[in-house]
């Protein structure tokens, strides 16, 4: 394979993706606005939104697949609609919505893709066709929603290109698989590779990010590294106590909770308060404790104050 032609080694922290003021407006509120954002060179970068917030936009202006109605897009240093071509020799894609020839088979896929990317070694493609379990022989019209979407894995990493543009890439695959994907992404990133990941699972960023943008309604709204993400987050707990007699002092030790049942409570605090919280939890003899999983835009809301016109 041919040096890549992107990056500068001797700076240890270039940004190596940078987009300024970039705006694509689709009409009706669809689209990106006024987007700016820059990744540095190894930095594992979350682009957090929920569906049709405008992560694939951004990807797509990165790609050079759509060109920008204002602001400007780079990697490396490259304009990315004039230098798509160049940009490309070294860059791993993951669609959202992923399209295949139906008539061929998943090996045959993946050499046209080889052939096209000038590829002469094939082992790491075939490492990554054993690590997620796929038979390559498959006919790609009988492999389910999983099965492409392990494809569509394997042909963006295959070529171990240095930058990775990764669109929802656990969509469609179960446990298993997503935790398989969440390893490479960590070994990926043990190399120095820089990745944009998209995604509208919070779970996921988490294990795999070191800075995340929030981006909702085509508006980048804050970027924060995944720590400050982390530890802004209230944690709700759903607390069932054993003696419904002790609800008037419960309720005096937890004034903010709300009852669900009789005897059971949700109780939500900030990472600084969980001493206070167990020390109050062990006055009461308690049935169970179990903690309560916010969907992406609960901690958006939790993040911003619960401002829905952020």
């Amino acid at each position: 394979m041919e040096p890549s032609p992107i990056g500068n080694k001797e700076g240890d922290f270039l940004n190596i993706i940078e987009a300024q003021q970039l705006t694509k407006d689709y009409g009706n509120g669809k689209g990106i606005f006024d987007v700016s954002l820059s990744i540095k060179e190894g930095e594992i970068y979350g682009y957090l939104g929920a569906n049709g917030a405008g992560k694939s936009t951004t990807m797509r202006l990165l790609m050079g697949f759509i060109k920008a109605q204002s602001g400007t897009v780079s990697i490396g240093g490259m304009d990315c609609w004039h230098k798509q071509k160049i940009i490309q020799r070294n860059l791993g894609y993951l669609p959202g919505e992923i399209s295949f020839p139906d008539e061929m088979t998943g090996i045959g896929y993946l050499k046209l893709i080889a052939k096209m990317r000038n590829m002469k070694d094939f082992r790491y493609t075939e490492e990554l066709l054993h690590q997620f379990h796929l038979d390559p022989d498959t006919g790609i019209k009988r492999m389910s929603k999983g099965m492409k979407q392990k494809l569509g894995i394997v042909s963006a990493f295959m070529h171990d290109p240095d930058i990775l543009l990764l669109d929802e890439p656990t969509s469609g695959l179960d446990p298993l698989m997503q935790n398989r994907f969440v390893e490479l992404v960590e070994t990926e990133k043990n190399k120095g590779k820089t990745i944009l990941l998209s995604s509208h699972i919070f779970e996921e960023v988490e294990k795999t990010c070191d800075r995340v943008g929030m981006i909702r309604h085509g508006k980048l709204l804050r970027e924060v590294t995944i720590d400050e993400l982390r530890h802004s987050q209230l944690k709700t707990y759903i607390v069932t106590f054993a003696d419904s007699s002790n609800l008037p002092m419960i309720k005096k030790s937890f004034p903010h909770g709300a009852f669900k049942k009789e005897n059971q409570m949700v109780i939500s605090i900030k990472d600084a308060e969980i001493n206070h919280f167990i020390a109050q939890l062990a006055k009461y003899k308690l049935y169970s404790l179990k903690e309560e999983r916010h969907s992406l835009e609960e901690y958006f809301m939790q993040f911003y104050g619960g401002n829905e016109d952020v």
